[in-house]
């Protein structure tokens, strides 16, 4: 229970690390009229042709509405893109954390096939990135040799992960939305109890900060990072030298072999493996936090590029007008957000995230049955299988619009008093 806990704490930390990143991005966008002007010389006309589609059904073999492919589109779909993008933007910028976890199941519920939601995911991460990340800024917290050691570790878990997910596809398309959704359901089952039980503790204490998130120093978690860095592996990288005396020296193996496993976690699940550099590199690495920003947006950069790109774009497993669509919802969600939270109480908003994290649980885990009967793994019971995948997309929709509805209306109604704190 201790370890799970100090998991929970260690990617709940990482998560803050990475929502930082989006709302810094999400500002730089919004702050730029040049870049403004770029973002909507790209939606315009996908709005446009929103309107004059007529939304045909067309037959299976070309792309219908059961087909898997991104040939099927209706305005419906990307105005369902935009209000997804806005929830998950609503809760990183509320809580600081997390919002990314829910996009995937989203658009899985929407309808969209599991490997169109992990593509796409990955290209609306990429083109936050290289439209929103101040980079000139961040360099000089980086530090080039791990940088790269990581950055090469990072490609050959990418393109694992990309192998995978499209072998799984090819293999049997159903497969493939199984295989996500049982990687979602045991990441968002772990998260979502420890959230709901942090939000449990902290109602009971009385409330809390709405981030909570752990000390930096937890436990004994120094000692992995001083058992690796003392390890004379060739070759080895110096970094910190700004921090320690001569720097801290640590092999390139053990730095490539978490950015394999970074890259692999994005290129599976779609998430830009934002969220599990941070713990790789402060706990387990041991560089300092002030590097680890730094080497982190090109991380984010490079892993969702590559792996948009070279994984899932040529292989036509990109849906660009969602993409579009989650990019303007995220932008506008984060900054309500984050705003947000100067008048909502952090207990509130904790426990609305937790339940969002267990609603994507239930809603993934719901639609397993479903998946497996397809598969001949189950009895057949369309009937009761279809039952359990409806209620999990309701209930998935139902509280994340709750949630959704009541950050903007709090928003709205407070914006004289944010006004005047402004």
């Amino acid at each position: 229970m201790n370890i799970g806990r100090r998991l929970y704490r260690t990617m709940l930390e990482s998560s803050i690390a990475y929502a930082k990143w989006d709302m810094e991005t999400s500002r730089n966008i919004l702050s730029s009229k040049r870049k403004m002007w770029i973002l909507a010389a790209m939606v315009v006309p996908i709005l446009l042709g929103s309107l004059a589609i007529a939304a045909p059904e067309l037959p299976g073999i070309l792309g219908g509405h059961k087909a898997y492919s991104p040939a099927y589109y209706t305005p419906a779909i990307f105005g369902v893109s935009i209000i997804i993008g806005l929830c998950a933007g609503l809760i990183t910028g509320c809580i600081g954390a997390g919002g990314g976890f829910i996009i995937t199941p989203a658009l899985m519920s929407a309808g969209v096939k599991g490997i169109l939601a992990v593509g796409t995911d990955l290209f609306h991460i990429f083109a936050k990135a290289i439209m929103g990340t101040a980079i000139h800024k961040k360099l000089g917290n980086v530090s080039v040799t791990l940088a790269v050691a990581f950055l090469a570790g990072a490609g050959i878990g990418v393109t694992g992960g990309g192998v995978i997910n499209r072998a799984l596809y090819e293999t049997n398309p159903v497969l493939s939305d199984t295989f996500i959704s049982v990687i979602y359901v045991f990441l968002l089952g772990f998260l979502g109890i420890y959230a709901l039980t942090d939000f449990l503790r902290m109602r009971k204490a009385g409330g809390g900060d709405a981030h909570g998130g752990p000390a930096a120093s937890s436990g004994g978690g120094r000692s992995l990072p001083e058992r690796l860095q003392s390890k004379n592996i060739p070759p080895m990288i110096t970094f910190d030298e700004d921090l320690t005396p001569g720097g801290k020296k640590i092999s390139a193996v053990f730095v490539a072999a978490c950015g394999s496993i970074v890259g692999f976690a994005a290129a599976i699940m779609g998430v830009g493996g934002g969220f599990l550099t941070f713990p790789m590199f402060v706990y387990i690495l041991g560089v300092s936090s002030f590097t680890t920003v730094g080497t982190d947006i090109l991380q984010i950069i490079f892993t969702a590029g590559y792996a948009s790109i070279a994984q899932y774009a040529v292989y036509g497993f990109i849906f660009y007008t969602l993409a579009m669509g989650m990019l303007i919802g995220s932008l506008l969600g984060i900054q309500i957000g984050a705003m947000a939270t100067k008048v909502v109480p952090g207990i509130y908003i904790r426990g609305f995230y937790a339940l969002s994290i267990i609603a994507g649980f239930v809603n993934r885990l719901f639609a397993l049955p479903g998946k497996l009967a397809e598969m001949k793994q189950l009895p057949h019971n369309p009937g009761l299988y279809h039952s359990l995948d409806v209620i999990g997309n309701i209930l998935f929709f139902i509280v994340i619009g709750i949630f959704a509805v009541w950050v903007i209306g709090k928003f709205l109604t407070s914006i004289k008093q944010l006004k005047e704190e402004a």
